[in-house]
């Protein structure tokens, strides 16, 4: 009886072993090196080019970005991280040393990049843009370069809403919504 048992025992043992093995290695596949990663580091040259794309239109090719998704420590070690290295005519710098401008042109770029990745391996198409105010820290030159950058990337949206203050952009685009405070609370136009 009791050799039985001890095979039992021991045929529920290798069980355990196997089932722990698997777990190890689903563990592994669903940890941040495993798919993650590897749908990380197909996803980033895409989004860099197409960043790059538009925020070389936006900056007559004077501005680029580049992802690094592995760092060396000071031990020597290779480390997993997401550096946004971002560089113009004057080198490449930390992204608190560009101006307001510069940043939101990145910050615009990345984002539509990112959102068009997104929506192609979703199948579906971008529907709704809302850009809030982005205009303020741009000069002349880079309002100028921003609205062509949104009207080259109008046919990826159902709808753009542009909302600012600035009345030099109020004709900039075709269809617009003036929206005036009163007495009664807000009122629109549709122009």
């Amino acid at each position: 009886y009791l050799a039985i048992e001890r095979e039992r025992h021991e045929a529920n043992r290798q069980q355990r072993i196997e089932e722990k093995t698997i777990f190890d290695e689903l563990r592994l596949a669903f940890g941040k090196k495993g798919i993650q990663a590897m749908i990380i580091e197909a996803a980033i040259p895409e989004i860099e080019v197409e960043a790059n794309r538009l925020l070389g239109r936006m900056t007559n090719n004077q501005m680029h970005v580049r992802f690094e998704t592995q760092r060396e420590t000071l031990k020597g070690d290779t480390v997993e991280t997401l550096d946004i290295n971002i560089a113009d005519e004057l080198g490449t710098r930390p992204y608190e040393l560009f101006s307001g401008g510069e940043a939101f042109r990145v910050n615009f770029a990345i984002r539509i990049a990112l959102s068009r990745l997104l929506a192609r391996r979703a199948g579906a198409q971008l529907q709704l843009l809302v850009i809030d105010e982005g205009f303020g820290t741009q000069d002349t030159e880079g309002r100028e370069r921003l609205v062509e950058a949104i009207n080259s990337i109008q046919d990826d949206f159902a709808r753009i809403l542009v909302i600012t203050h600035i009345e030099e952009l109020k004709d900039a685009f075709p269809v617009r919504v003036e929206v005036t405070k009163t007495a009664l609370g807000s009122q629109f136009r549709l122009t």
